[in-house]
């Protein structure tokens, strides 16, 4: 683990960062419980397709959704607790001050990054309103609304490491090859 300077902001009001972990627990929460509904969504359509000849129609939709909450979700929290894959071979070459202000660059590069997916998604979401699926017949707009909420997650846990100057390292094992 690497040595930081002393941040040169003020640390956020308590209430922000319990506010970003409660909403980091509950992310983590949903993500859980979301790969469980999609595991038990495959088991069962291999289980009816394998042994009954007759696949329930419900249960890949409900898969797929589940498993796009999953990716998106995991982005955002992969954001926060910084366990995204990235390579650090030229900041560890920096001095500590400034590879603080790198990762601080790169911390508002991923906001904007999720910003913009917020953005976009609202768009797409805007432009398929009133869809519906196939299958289970929710309206579309559930699965495109996934977009914009990781959006707004990512961009909010982007600008929380930024602001308190947080090395993706301090929160994750550094894999080396």
């Amino acid at each position: 683990m690497t040595n930081f300077p002393h941040n040169a902001l003020p640390a956020l009001p308590n209430g922000c960062v319990r506010a970003l972990t409660g909403l980091a627990w509950i992310l983590r929460a949903s993500l859980i419980a979301a790969m469980a509904i999609m595991l038990f969504c495959i088991a069962l359509q291999v289980v009816m397709r394998y042994l009954f000849a007759k696949t329930p129609s419900w249960s890949e939709e409900l898969a797929i959704l589940m498993f796009a909450w999953c990716a998106l979700g995991g982005l955002a929290l992969g954001v926060r607790e910084g366990f995204h894959v990235r390579m650090d071979l030229l900041l560890d070459r920096l001095s500590p001050t400034a590879r603080l202000w790198s990762e601080r660059g790169i911390d508002v590069a991923t906001a904007v990054l999720g910003a913009y997916l917020a953005v976009a998604g609202w768009r797409y979401v805007d432009m398929t309103r009133g869809a519906t699926s196939a299958a289970i017949q929710y309206p579309i707009e559930c699965l495109h609304a996934l977009a914009p909420v990781a959006g707004v997650l990512m961009t909010l846990f982007a600008l929380e490491r930024a602001w308190r100057g947080v090395p993706a390292t301090d929160s994750a094992e550094k894999v080396s090859a």
